[in-house]
């Protein structure tokens, strides 16, 4: 899941070195933490969050075929 993460944000961003994906398990629920740097952030939240929607919805449905968990993308600095 992370590599997926990765193979949608990259392309999209200035600084694609400083992009990074943290996994946070918990019994019921898996968090991606995803962090870029602070000139991108404007690029990955997208005008009124419209590209952050689109990834989560990626992300949600690939998770949906793998995980049995609830699955979170959260965008950092």
């Amino acid at each position: 899941m992370q590599n997926l993460i990765l193979s949608i944000v990259k392309p999209i961003v200035d600084y694609p070195d400083d992009v990074r994906v943290s996994v946070n398990e918990e019994e019921h629920r898996i968090t991606y933490h995803l962090n870029v740097n602070e000139q991108d952030i404007g690029k990955v939240i997208g005008r009124h969050g419209r590209v952050a929607k689109a990834i989560r919805t990626v992300i949600y449905a690939a998770a949906g075929l793998k995980q049995h968990k609830k699955v979170y993308l959260e965008i950092d600095e």
